[in-house]
């Protein structure tokens, strides 16, 4: 398997059967039809009808089927807008292999990647492209919270100097609250718009004789990760993003007072046995998958469950958005009104590793609103984008919709902590060291532990 995955991209696309053409798909939306910003692909392709004949390769991490066949889609109206072909990869090592061919000198016009840690590496090496000052602003005025998407694609290039070298695209979020409407209606409980009202439905549920949350961190190799979503989400409700920011980099420790507080503001939770289905000694090895479903039983074995919108692939089969279940944002702090609306989330980013006028053209495409509104409405998507020009009418469920407009209303997104971290600290002391304080560690042993592990040069 190793010398295939030295020979590059396309030689090993070959091998495994990855690489695609966007032209083999068809165009899965009629043009002019619907509620697309339509107009926005012919000025595109106005602007840029010398690009016929070009090619342009893509190298990704989004998989077969789904992701992967909704993304070409896309691809296929870039294609018909400019005569490029578009030819698009990738494989389940898509982190090594972009690192291989990079480092072999034959890299794929666009590089696609959720991993901002790892384009960081690429930037300093002097083989990304600076997409330039004009990228920064359009970022900046059109996305939710776009200062903190244009600054995750800003990394120290080979000259020592911060550059704009990745543009966002498709978005995800975390700072979500799971309920049953059903269960909130039977008890007359309302949807928190604060922190303040979260603790209150809280402390009410426990008054009624329920359980408030059901919360599990097992996650085989990866234990303890979604308790570190915990900590992330209330340092950002608690502390200027900038603490968050030195937090990720090293600079602010884990013993600091402010992360302190927010894990010790997680442990007021998660501690307390009435607090969870099962007892703060089942946090710990409860898979976090199956921790969801104390939503579904009769009686509720809880009536709050924290996670990313991924978690609906856990949820007992049958279950149907906004009937069974729902969903709100992980809500701000009255307290902290200077904090607006912050959101934990994750996402993917497009950078240039073989510059083009094809691929400068690519980064232009995707600044369209009919880029984004593709894949939005694309059946079974995933799609969320932070986008504000992008119609949010096109979404193809209600739920993509309210997770949009989370993102479009966001004042601050921040990206997933431990992952930007060092993978020793965000991959490793994190997630044991949040089993440990869960299992009943103080918050100051457990920070010490993580802070002597961090990388010292």
């Amino acid at each position: 398997m190793h010398k295939y995955l030295l020979a590059g991209v396309s030689a090993m696309a070959l091998v495994m059967g990855a690489v695609s053409s966007a032209s083999a798909f068809d165009m899965m939306f009629p043009k002019g039809q619907g509620a697309f910003t339509w107009d926005s692909l012919q000025k595109f392709a106005d602007a840029h009808k010398d690009l016929k004949g070009q090619t342009l390769s893509i190298w990704d991490s989004w998989a077969e089927p789904g992701d992967k066949a909704q993304w070409e889609a896309v691809l296929a109206y870039f294609e018909d807008a400019t005569g490029v072909t578009v030819t698009d990869a990738s494989s389940k090592n898509y982190e090594e292999q972009a690192r291989i061919d990079i480092q072999a000198g034959s890299p794929s016009n666009i590089l696609v990647l959720p991993q901002p840690g790892l384009l960081a590496d690429f930037a300093k090496q002097g083989k990304l492209k600076d997409l330039g000052a004009d990228t920064t602003k359009f970022i900046t005025d059109n996305f939710g919270a776009g200062s903190s998407w244009a600054t995750l694609g800003q990394y120290v290039g080979p000259d020592g100097q911060k550059h704009q070298y990745a543009y966002p695209y498709k978005q995800e979020v975390k700072s979500l609250v799971w309920y049953s409407p059903d269960a909130f209606k039977e008890k007359g409980y309302q949807v928190p718009k604060t922190w303040e009202d979260l603790m209150a439905l809280q402390d009410k549920i426990k008054a009624d004789g329920g359980t408030p949350w059901c919360i599990g961190i097992e996650s085989g190799g990866a234990t303890g990760w979604p308790a570190t979503d915990w900590v992330e989400n209330l340092l950002l409700l608690t502390q200027p993003p900038d603490v968050y920011d030195g937090w990720v980099a090293g600079t602010v420790k884990f013993s600091d007072p402010r992360i302190l507080a927010a894990i010790d503001l997680f442990g007021s939770i998660v501690k307390d046995d009435k607090n969870v289905a099962g007892g703060t000694k089942s946090v710990a090895t409860t898979p976090f998958g199956d921790s969801p479903k104390g939503l579904f039983t009769v009686p509720p074995q809880c009536y709050l469950h924290k996670q990313a919108s991924f978690v609906q692939s856990f949820f007992p089969q049958g279950t149907v958005a906004g009937q069974d279940y729902d969903f709100f944002y992980f809500p701000p702090m009255k307290a902290h009104p200077e904090l607006g609306n912050p959101v934990e989330g994750s996402g993917n980013l497009v950078t240039i590793t073989k510059d083009s006028p094809a691929a400068e053209a690519f980064i232009q495409f995707l600044q369209t609103p009919i880029s984004q509104e593709i894949w939005m409405a694309e059946p079974n998507s995933s799609f969320l984008t932070a986008m504000k020009t992008a119609n949010t009418k096109v979404y193809s469920s209600d739920a993509l919709k309210k997770l949009g407009d989370i993102l479009v209303n966001a004042t601050t997104f921040r990206f997933d902590g431990s992952d930007l971290m060092p993978g020793a600290v965000g991959t490793g002391t994190f997630w044991t060291g949040m089993v440990d304080f869960v299992n009943g560690k103080s918050s100051k042993d457990v920070a010490a532990a993580i802070d002597a592990s961090w990388p010292k040069s």
